[in-house]
């Protein structure tokens, strides 16, 4: 296993501040005191691979990155199990879907190992900021990017490679409830041949006007449609979509170039597929989804991700329309609870899931 050099850290923070931070996560805006970096040029590969304090990052007002947008990133997180120990979820999965997107932007591919040694040597020297509430963990954000000061436009022959982590709570907050979903209408999130399956912030910056406009409608998220083909659903701003049936299947999006292969989906469909559920990845148009609540056909909807693992659905407006679905369902309970106490290790990991990083 690669080995990362560990840097000094001046001033660690105090016990008694991580305590305070993890009474109280949230997500996304307490981060832990250091973080992984591995450097790599065209001409020496990934080398450079180290632990250092947490700060700010140097770059040239000419980083290609700042100009070409040359960047991608991950998204999983850490567990503490009941004996301490500390897990995390598929992260092999994690490690094929950055090479996938870095194959896409044009950024170096890293071999599985030396994603995994960042993920564990990080973690083991932050182990602290792991909080151990319910559905609780520490998020770990890998992500790559072009360094390099040159304002042409070809692959930069310089990249950073970071990991950084932050403790996370419930990412809706609070109790689980159904979330409110907006359907745009006015913007699509990717284009056949486009970047849609690449985990590359872009596509997240394309979302954000579309999502403030489900805000401002008093919705949570947004949901995005394929005009191609008849405004089949695609997926929302950051999680996949799926549909229960009152005869035994789930439907989610297949999969067609413009939608993120996401890994709790993946983890949604088998755990599913293990309940006798008939999985169908296909095209779903907005009209069968309606057609589906209003018979009774579709009893339930949920959506899933890293961040919210799997959050029910309860309204999605279209318009001056909405369509409501029955709130959280048993097949929707069921997946969710199974699912976090797998990566919890109050379940049992059948498919070899969980990873131990410390």
């Amino acid at each position: 296993m690669t080995q990362f050099d560990v840097v000094d850290h001046p001033n660690p923070t105090p016990a008694e501040r991580i305590a305070e931070v993890l009474q109280n996560p949230g997500f996304g805006t307490n981060f832990s005191d250091r973080t992984a970096v591995v450097d790599w040029t065209a001409d020496a590969g990934w080398h450079n691979a180290r632990i250092e304090p947490y700060g700010p990052i140097s770059l040239d007002p000419a980083a290609s990155v700042l100009h070409y947008a040359q960047e991608i990133f991950e998204g999983m997180k850490a567990y503490r199990h009941a004996d301490g120990s500390i897990y995390t979820f598929r992260p092999e999965a994690n490690a094929a879907r950055m090479n996938k997107s870095a194959r896409r932007l044009a950024l170096p591919e890293m071999d599985q190992e030396l994603f995994l040694a960042s993920l564990e040597q990080l973690v083991a020297v932050d182990r602290d900021w792991v909080p151990s509430g319910e559905g609780e963990a520490l998020y770990l954000r890998p992500f790559m990017f072009a360094t390099e000061a040159f304002l042409g436009v070809r692959p930069a022959k310089e990249v950073s490679y970071r990991v950084i982590a932050s403790p996370a709570g419930n990412y809706f907050g609070g109790e689980l409830k159904p979330v409110r979903i907006w359907v745009s209408r006015d913007y699509s999130r990717a284009a056949p041949g486009g970047t849609g399956d690449a985990k590359t912030g872009g596509n997240y910056a394309a979302s954000l006007a579309p999502q403030q406009q489900a805000i401002e409608k008093g919705c949570d998220q947004v949901l995005f449609l394929d005009p191609l083909h008849d405004n089949a659903i695609e997926e929302l701003g950051g999680m996949n979509v799926f549909l229960v049936t009152n005869d035994g299947r789930l439907l989610t999006p297949q999969l067609t170039g413009t939608i993120l292969e996401g890994v709790t989906r993946s983890s949604v469909i088998q755990l599913a597929q293990d309940r006798g559920l008939r999985v169908e990845e296909r095209r779903i148009t907005l009209e069968e989804w309606d057609r589906g609540v209003s018979d009774g056909t579709i009893t339930e909807v949920f959506a899933c991700g890293t961040a919210a693992v799997i959050t029910p659905i309860g309204e999605l407006v279209d318009g001056e329309k909405t369509i409501a679905s029955t709130g959280t369902g048993e097949v929707t309970q069921a997946i969710r609870e199974e699912l976090l106490g797998i990566q919890t290790g109050t379940v049992e990991d059948r498919h070899g899931w969980l990873h131990k990083l410390a």
